[in-house]
């Protein structure tokens, strides 16, 4: 007789990072789970993560394969930098699958036994092996034996009685490789897990998980994405805000430069989010970077969101106007995270972002940009959605957001690709104007929830030194129609400053 370790239906680990949260705790103690999805999505491996984090606790696992060889399944753990020690693992799997007739292990040839012969093998060495975890994988071979779903759905309903009169908790895996989902399963197991695989017109594959019922047990519901990667499978649950929360301090965070700390009513709130839109060039990076490099002086960890440039080249830009990030990466005050937009799911994202603020706790995050974000995914319907639930969780947690949004166009008529701005707390617009047959930016705060703001339009200049905001420039026009015109006097602009000796301005 198996003995638990655990309750009965009490909830167990998965293994796997990130599953745990979803089930509340994990799968029910002494059950059998369903986990189907089409080959490829990742069965086999959340199966073997289970076995694993058993064996590592010390209890007794088994892993019944009728579809892959001991030899594949080895190769498999290797390749994950897995030990399978302590796992027994026992094949039911046609003759030619066998790459190695030598190798001592317990080989039945279910392609030439009766159905019930093969379920009877398969109890007789649970029987043998006593595990407190097992594996079953895959129902699609017994599927095949059946031949009929009346039949299938006893010889399933005999595996799921035997697991439950030993006292073993189980995943049965299912590749739904019949013509049409079988739905009998459903009814049969304490919790049905889903993995898909979703392959995007370009980009890599996204896959996502979903548990479609566990008895008993309240769940997260929805999709939720995951990745594969050495190590094995990494779950990143679906953000809800209203989860998270944390009590902060609201506080105004300045720059160090007054005229921008000014026009911001004193600076950007802790709990707020701010987003700086404009076209291409017109300075949006380097005003974020520069709240960034204030709070990193003052000690505060902070995170960058980069979906438009490298490394590399961001703390290159960012010396060369006098914010050298360089020691707050070395001294890990501060994260960088280089996104590609073709790799990228919205959980892993949101998972990232957690994580530097969880674990790092960054008390500034920088997105950059908004667009790279929407190319990230193209095919998401729900992207405002998505966005909003991580602000959401951001302000509650008392974190300085800013997002940098790139307009359509650089001169004239402008246009972004989302908008946002209704769940910005803050609207900075940056702006090309022309003036004495020069081009030079501008700059006004259009919304500001959490306290007054200056309604004036500043110029805005960016040298070597760092940042620099200009006196209101009272006779200018056409800002709001995407071709500002300045009217007013030369000496009412900001002159450059003087080069060092580096020639560094």
């Amino acid at each position: 007789m198996t003995f638990s370790p655990y309750a009965d239906a009490a909830p167990i680990p998965t293994g796997v990072p990130g599953l745990d949260n979803i089930l509340t705790g994990g799968y029910a103690a002494n059950r059998a789970h369903l986990i189907e999805g089409r080959p490829g999505s990742g069965k086999t491996t959340l199966g073997m993560q289970f076995l694993i984090a058993g064996a590592q606790q010390g209890e007794t696992c088994l892993y019944i394969t009728l579809s892959e060889s001991k030899r594949e399944l080895l190769s498999v753990a290797s390749r994950h930098g897995w030990s399978l020690e302590g796992i027994e693992i026992f094949e039911l799997v046609p003759p030619e699958l066998s790459l190695d007739p030598k190798q001592e292990q317990s080989l039945v040839y279910a392609s030439e036994l009766e159905l019930g012969e093969t379920v009877r093998m398969a109890l007789a060495e649970i029987e043998r092996v006593k595990p407190s975890r097992v594996v079953f994988d895959s129902l699609s071979e017994i599927r095949l034996l059946s031949q009929g779903s009346l039949r299938y759905r006893r010889q399933v309903l005999a595996l799921k009685s035997y697991f439950l009169l030993n006292d073993a908790t189980v995943l049965m895996l299912d590749d739904l490789t019949s013509e049409q989902d079988d739905l009998n399963l459903h009814s049969i197991g304490h919790a049905v897990i889903r993995l898909d695989q979703i392959v995007p017109i370009y980009g890599s594959e996204r896959r996502r998980i979903t548990v479609t019922k566990m008895r008993g047990t309240a769940f997260r519901g929805g999709y939720h994405d995951l990745i594969i990667q050495r190590g094995g499978l990494r779950v990143f649950p679906r953000l809800v805000a209203a989860d998270h929360h944390a009590a902060f301090a609201f506080e105004t965070v300045p720059s160090g430069i007054d005229e921008l700390d000014n026009i911001l009513g004193g600076g950007l709130s802790r709990g707020t989010s701010t987003l700086v839109v404009g076209p291409s060039g017109a300075g949006k990076s380097t005003l974020a970077l520069g709240y960034l490099f204030a709070a990193l002086e003052r000690g505060e960890p902070a995170l960058i969101i980069s979906f438009d440039e490298t490394i590399g080249i961001l703390m290159q830009r960012a010396k060369g106007v006098g914010y050298d990030l360089g020691p707050y990466v070395e001294t890990g005050r501060l994260r960088i995270e280089q996104i590609d937009p073709a790799n990228v799911s919205p959980g892993e994202f949101a998972g990232r972002v957690q994580d530097a603020v969880e674990e790092d706790g960054a008390r500034i995050v920088v997105i950059d940009s908004l667009t790279g974000y929407l190319n990230a995914m193209p095919e998401q319907p729900f992207i405002v959605l998505q966005m909003h639930e991580l602000l959401t969780y951001l302000n509650q947690q008392g974190i300085v957001t800013i997002l940098i949004l790139a307009q359509h166009g650089m001169i004239g008529q402008m246009a972004s690709p989302i908008d946002l701005t209704y769940l910005s707390d803050t609207v900075v617009l940056l702006r090309f104007f022309e003036a004495n047959g020069r081009i030079r930016r501008a700059l006004s705060v259009v919304k500001r929830r959490t306290g007054s703001h200056e309604d004036t339009i500043r110029e805005f200049r960016i040298d070597g030194q760092g940042l620099r905001v200009g006196s209101p420039l009272e006779q200018f026009r056409g800002v709001l129609t995407g071709v500002p015109t300045f009217e007013g006097q030369r000496a009412s602009l900001l002159e450059e400053r003087e080069t060092d000796n580096d020639g560094v301005r």
